[in-house]
């Protein structure tokens, strides 16, 4: 009975871990850079959240949401040469880069949908991209906002979905405050939309990708595979940029 009392004991504390800490999983805030770049700020009860403007005064705008580690200024650079004929507006989440506040899915979201009706006066067309957590964001996005097309780099179903292949001892389901169920809205989405998906992806298992996929409308959306490239890696693919700019414009 001593035996199995500490077990029960050790089950609970590691659960009451990964309850408290679980955002500590998610996100991992990057810190603020010198850059050049202009930036647009967005001030909230709570956080002030600052976006990444290139490119002004262009009829068709691309919103960019970055990865859960990710410093988006780092893309501007490429961005910058392979979409010319877009603005450009890269997210800093809060706590990222120079925004304030913490992250969390409601907070990501209600900044996703106050940056998209900002911008929306200015352009003709506003298309969506989402890597790796930004994906469920851009998902969500896609869902409620008349975007033109969406592109999703390296995107899972859900966060709930993942983290149950990684603790699958734990009631996760119960334990998960934020679950970004890409799954769920993605039945919602009308725009045409791009799954690119790492052929080596040892973050995001190949399923969850699949039933992302699977979750569209028929007709929708479209998945292409980056061959040789890992979750981290796939941006450095010659098929990367590519594949992104042969689909944006097909759609507007």
């Amino acid at each position: 009975m001593k035996v199995l009392a500490v077990i029960l004991l050790v089950y609970f504390a590691l659960s009451a871990y990964l309850f408290f800490a679980q955002r500590n999983f998610i996100y991992f805030p990057t810190p603020k850079t010198q850059h050049t770049y202009l930036e647009e700020t967005y001030t909230f009860e709570d956080a002030t959240v600052r976006v990444i403007v290139l490119n002004e005064g262009k009829p068709n705008a691309l919103l960019y949401f970055g990865g859960n580690a990710e410093s988006v200024e780092h893309n501007a650079p490429a961005f910058i040469q392979h979409f010319p004929n877009h603005t450009l507006y890269l997210m800093q989440y809060r706590g990222y880069g120079s925004s304030t506040g913490k992250p969390t899915e409601a907070n990501l979201y209600a900044d996703a949908l106050a940056v998209f009706d900002q911008i929306q006066p200015r352009h003709e067309r506003i298309s969506v991209i989402g890597r790796s957590l930004g994906s469920g964001i851009a998902t969500f996005l896609a869902a409620q906002k008349p975007v033109q097309s969406v592109v999703l780099i390296t995107p899972f179903d859900s966060i709930e979905a993942v983290a149950k292949k990684l603790f699958p001892f734990f009631p996760v389901s119960l334990l998960l405050q934020d679950k970004y169920n890409s799954l769920e809205n993605a039945k919602r989405i009308q725009a045409p939309t791009l799954l690119l998906v790492a052929e080596n992806d040892q973050t995001v298992n190949a399923v969850h990708s699949e039933n992302l996929a699977k979750a569209f409308m028929p007709s929708v959306a479209t998945t292409t595979v980056i061959p040789a490239s890992g979750h981290n890696s796939i941006t450095y693919h010659p098929q990367y940029y590519s594949s992104i700019q042969s689909f944006i414009p097909s759609s507007l």
